[in-house]
């Protein structure tokens, strides 16, 4: 009988599962729908997928499939992916500065290239982190081109990805003090277990040991590989050790994170042989914070006018820091105990906008003998995709020794809970991230962006100078301000903030102006300046006085419904890019949709106007055709305000209404039609040379860059043309022809008056 079957019957107590072959494992796919890739130039243009990756799953594997769609200026592109574990990828594919006492971890990338129809990559994650998972993905940088839409001559690329699970339904659970016996055959057969780490855990110790090969000598090697932790994609979220030649193996596990299943792995490195073994695991518990009983210290010292809270169904009024209402708070004093729990109350302001603060005031008193912990609730969903703002400030004159200095440490998911100078601010499995504070620097702030969704622990503890003796007692009060924005200051002056959505996850960026960068709009290595938004702003608002003669022109001739819609085009197109201006050379004189709305309806209606005047059609049947044309244009505004067919449409139909009315006319004269050649040498054939050249700049040559001197040569030239394209007036009409207009109406009236005169 060899060692592993005597193990097997001198163990049976211990037993749960001798053999690593005997977990069931099912799979599970999950898809999300194909998605246009976009050139990268601000947050807006990733295209962000969530997954949720189930409990107890041993291997992820997702499928990157990205398909060349059609486009004649399809070419050899690379899409860049990042992945991410918790929260949204902190990403800056073109290398833009982030704003100052900004820390993020950086995300895992991938870039692919795709010079086909189509490419597909495969991406596994063994033993990954249960929960949120987060998929980016890209083109390269935005080249500035401004493609009008419908006439885009781009290749476009789709990209879609699928995941595909494989999890342990019956996973062994590995209690705490309690021997578990466990085999491994291969490296694809490892044993997997799971343990749950209790709050307020110090550290974690997992032993091997009767470490037995099959058809092997008993004095053998230990061929085993043991894994604590999911991977995240992060260099410190697993923690790896090799038991070969090792009689016992064991991992410490200082910090592992609380309220959480850690997972536990053991592989072979042998073949087709084999190894039973013994696993224990090991939970201390170092620190706990003093107990104030279940009814005790904080509801019995509150009242309301002196009543019991428990006693009355008097509400609770919300007042300043330290007090709520009238309700007076006793809360924890610096006694002795190990570590200092702040009481902190989560208020939600809005989307992606939360507020923390301590219940017994901003002012947190900070020991040298125990930590101050405050925790942080960052578990909800949505938490994940603003901006954790931290701002600490030391109160200077309550410093009790002005050469110590206050230290915090900001973790997820478990608090480092002693601080000192040598020490990093580092938990089991994670990275968090230190501030210090003193009399040189007495205040200290942190952004985090997307921080990831979990339990957050803010520790605070005094540091006595290093001429010290560990037994000095130093206080020091520190204002804490803990909160989650949307953005970083708001995207400051060069940005606006907007709130983004992938399916059902909500998140915000930064969109900058002036060229102005960064994640929140902080980098101005290609900041536009003063004089050159200002000569931006003034070319595209005066270039619309251009208007002005067609506008004369059309009064002159008496087209006055035509002169009154061109005023209206240059009036809200005017006012229109002096609000959508970036920078500060911004002036709205009402509000920006608005502005927007009536400059596109007023750009096509004067088309159609223009078009319809020029087929010399009667004027009831035109007016007629006016209203109509303007009502069915402000509605597809409102359906799509950028769309191809709201200029093309009313284009093309009095197009074909000009060509109908000309023909008519030619065939019944019996001549071309206008008649004079003077008429299309002079007016026609440079009128529309220049409309044609300014829809040609607009939608070819216009960039971020030129955009405003080239928009502004296409209001010159489509101005220039309605001069050249309005037809002459009426031969019978005298020029201006506000008399006839004002008075020939009662002139009628008279002579029909005078028709039923009786004499």
């Amino acid at each position: 009988m060899d060692g592993f079957a005597i193990l097997c019957l001198l163990l049976p107590m211990l037993i749960k599962n001798c053999s690593g072959d005997d977990l069931t494992y099912i799979s599970g796919y999950f898809s999300k729908t194909p998605q246009k890739l976009s050139k990268y130039s601000w947050y807006g243009n990733v295209r962000l997928y969530h997954f949720i990756v189930p409990e107890d799953t041993v291997l992820a594997r997702w499928l990157l499939t990205v398909t060349k769609g059609s486009g004649s200026n399809c070419g050899t592109h690379n899409i860049t992916i990042h992945l991410r574990s918790g929260a949204p990828p902190v990403i800056n594919p073109i290398q833009t500065e982030f704003p100052n006492n900004t820390a993020f971890l950086p995300a895992q990338n991938l870039s692919l290239l795709i010079d086909s129809g189509q490419n597909i990559t495969l991406f596994n994650v063994s033993n990954p982190a249960p929960g949120d998972w987060f998929v980016a993905a890209h083109l390269p940088k935005d080249d500035g081109k401004i493609e009008q839409k419908g006439f885009s001559s781009s290749c476009s690329y789709f990209f879609q990805p699928q995941m595909f699970v494989r999890r342990v339904v019956d996973m062994p659970i590995l209690e705490s003090k309690s021997q578990l016996h466990q085999t491994v055959s291969s490296p694809d057969n490892p044993a997997v277990l799971k343990l749950f780490v209790p709050e307020y855990t110090s550290e974690l110790t997992v032993h091997i040991s009767r470490c037995v090969t099959e058809g092997a000598d008993m004095s053998a090697e230990c061929p085993l590989m043991l894994t604590l932790g999911s991977a995240t994609l992060e260099h410190s979220s697993v923690k790896t050790v090799n038991c070969t030649g090792r009689v016992t193996c064991a991992i410490p596990l200082h910090t592992p994170p609380w309220e959480t299943w850690v997972r536990v792995t053991v592989e072979s490195t042998y073949v087709n042989l084999t190894t039973a073994f013994t696993i224990l695991a090991n939970l201390t518990v170092g620190c706990k914070p003093k107990s104030v009983g279940l009814t005790g210290d904080f509801f019995t010292r509150a009242s309301v006018n002196g009543s019991s809270m428990l006693g009355g169904n008097s509400s609770v009024p919300t007042g300043d820091a330290g007090t709520l209402g009238n309700i007076s708070l006793s809360l924890d004093t610096l006694d002795n105990a190990c570590v200092h729990t702040q009481p902190v109350f989560k208020e939600e302001l809005d989307v992606v906008s939360v507020r923390f603060a301590v219940i017994n005031g901003a002012n947190v008193t900070v020991s040298s003998m125990a930590p101050t912990l405050l925790l942080l609730n960052l578990n909800s969903f949505t938490d994940s995709g603003g901006t954790l703002n931290l701002d600490l400030k030391l109160n200077q004159t309550n410093l009790t020794n002005g050469n110590a200095s206050v230290f915090a440490c900001l973790t997820a998911r478990t608090p480092v809970l002693a601080l000192n100078r040598t020490q990093t601010c580092a938990t089991g499995l994670s990275q968090g991230y230190d501030l210090t504070l003193n009399l040189t620097l007495p205040q200290a702030i942190l952004r985090i962006p997307f921080p990831e969704a979990a339990m957050w622990y803010l520790t605070l503890q005094t540091v006595c100078p290093a001429n010290t003796s560990d037994l000095c007692n130093v206080t020091a009060t520190v204002t804490t301000s803990v909160y989650l924005s949307a953005c970083i200051d708001d995207c400051g002056t060069y940005g606006e903030c907007r709130l983004l959505r992938s399916y059902s996850y909500l998140y915000a960026a930064c969109v900058c102006k002036a060229g102005w960068r960064g994640w929140s709009c902080t980098d101005n290595g290609t900041a536009q300046t003063y004089a050159r938004q200002m000569a931006a702003a003034l070319l595209l608002t005066l270039s619309n006085l251009l208007f002005i003669p067609p506008i004369v022109v059309a009064v002159y001739r008496c087209y006055i419904v035509e002169a009154s819609v061109y005023l209206f085009t240059m009036f809200f197109s005017t006012f229109y890019h002096a609000c959508d201006q970036p920078g500060i050379t911004v002036l709205c004189i009402m509000d920006y949709d608005t502005l927007q709305y009536c400059d596109f309806l007023g750009s096509v209606s004067s088309i159609w106007v223009t078009i319809l005047c020029m087929s010399r059609v009667k004027e009831t049947f035109k007016y007629m055709l006016f209203m109509l044309g303007t009502l069915i244009i402000a509605m597809s505004m409102q359906l799509d305000r950028r769309g191809l067919w709201n200029m093309l449409g009313p284009i093309l139909c009095a197009v074909l209404a000009l060509v109908a009315a000309w023909v008519y006319r030619g065939v019944k004269r019996r001549q071309c039609y206008p008649t004079t050649w003077k008429r299309w040498v002079f007016y026609l054939i440079p009128g529309l040379a220049t409309a044609i050249v300014g829809l040609c700049v607009y939608v070819f040559t216009e960039t971020d860059d030129n955009y405003y001197y080239t928009h502004s040569i296409w209001h010159i030239m489509v101005a220039s043309s309605v001069v050249f394209l309005l037809p002459p007036r009426d031969r019978h009409q005298e020029p201006w022809g506000w008399s006839q207009k004002l008075c020939g109406y009662q002139i009628c009236k008279n002579e029909k008056e005078e028709l039923y005169t009786v004499t």
